[in-house]
């Protein structure tokens, strides 16, 4: 389910971007507002994953890339 930033919420972040700031400074803001709520909501739903399960999947990655695979 994808977090929905509210009027006020657009409004807000918006209006605290500089006045040169283009559409595309507007949009990339309010999608990353977007995304920090999901993975906020994520949390809340407890849909993360542990430390140590990303710390063991990156070491996994590393050696890959380390080996060249």
């Amino acid at each position: 389910m994808a977090s929905t930033l509210t009027k006020p919420d657009i409004v807000r972040a918006v209006s605290e971007l500089p006045d040169d700031a283009t559409v595309e400074d507007a949009m990339e803001r309010l999608l990353f507002l977007s995304r920090v709520a999901e993975g906020l909501d994520q949390t809340d739903r407890n849909e993360t994953t542990p430390h140590a399960e990303v710390v063991r999947e990156m070491e996994e990655r590393m050696a890959g890339w380390r080996r060249g695979t």
